[in-house]
C-alpha cells in the first residue's frame, strides 16, 4: 500500500471513531436527561405519598350538593 492510500485509510478510521464517540456522548446525554426527569417525577410522587399517608382521609371522597 502506498503512503497516500495509508493516509486516506487512517483519516477515514479517525473520522469513523470521532462519529462513534459523538453518538455515544449523545446517548449518554439523553440517558442523563431521562434519569433527571425520572428522579424529579419520583421526588414529586414521593411527597404526595407522604402527604397521603399522613392524612389518609383527605381526598378519599367528594361531597356534592345539588
Amino acid at each position: 500500500m502506498d503512503i497516500a492510500g495509508a493516509s486516506i485509510a487512517h483519516s477515514q478510521a479517525q473520522v469513523k471513531q470521532q462519529a462513534n464517540m459523538s453518538i455515544m456522548k449523545k446517548a449518554m446525554d439523553t440517558s442523563e436527561q431521562q434519569n433527571n426527569l425520572m428522579t424529579e417525577m419520583l421526588d414529586k410522587s414521593g411527597a404526595q405519598a407522604i402527604q397521603q399517608a399522613a392524612q389518609p382521609h383527605k381526598g378519599a371522597s367528594v361531597d356534592l350538593s345539588v
